[in-house]
């Protein structure tokens, strides 16, 4: 679960023509709101990113549109600077994110298996995915050698694998 409630029931009550029940800075939204609703996680996330949106007092439903829940997913994997007090392995927040959110199940167990990533077992999509990006960002990098081999590779015409399967070394 990424904190965004869904209802998939067939019994579904709400009318088709719902908007979004979310206030973003200072205008209501008038996107048709989706299956997910604002819960009180997703409100804690809205208050920590400091995101300009609260429920419309007006709204009789917590249903938000699709927009709105991407751009909260996105605010929760993007890193602030005083965020990085609290992992004191975790230094430079001007890198580039990676988005585990976007990657299927079946791959971040397998990243967890293949780095010996230990976890608490039953952890859902979104707590796993958080827990990978904290241990990704400890792997430490050489920049300029990673960049070199990148570009060789990218010369080349070539990769790792490719490499280990004996095919894309010779050039007729």
């Amino acid at each position: 679960n990424n904190g965004f409630s869904t209802d998939n029931d067939e019994n579904d009550s709400r009318p088709s023509d719902q908007i979004c029940c979310l206030v973003d800075d200072g205008v209501r939204c008038k996107y048709g709101a989706g299956n997910a609703s604002y819960s009180k996680r997703i409100q804690k996330t809205v208050t920590q990113r400091r995101l300009k949106l609260h429920i419309d007092s007006q709204a009789r439903h917590i249903y938000i549109c699709d927009y709105h829940k991407g751009r909260i997913q996105c605010a929760r994997t993007k890193r602030r600077r005083k965020d990085s007090e609290d992992d004191s392995n975790e230094t430079d927040t001007d890198l580039p994110e990676v988005d585990f959110y976007q990657l299927q199940v079946n791959t971040l167990r397998r990243y967890k298996r293949c780095y010996k990533v230990s976890t608490r077992p039953g952890m859902n999509k979104a707590q796993l995915s958080d827990t990978i990006m904290k241990h990704f960002k400890t792997i430490p990098i050489k920049e300029k050698e990673v960049l070199t081999y990148f570009i060789y590779m990218v010369k080349s015409n070539s990769n790792k694998l490719d490499q280990k399967n004996g095919i894309g070394n010779d050039t007729t």
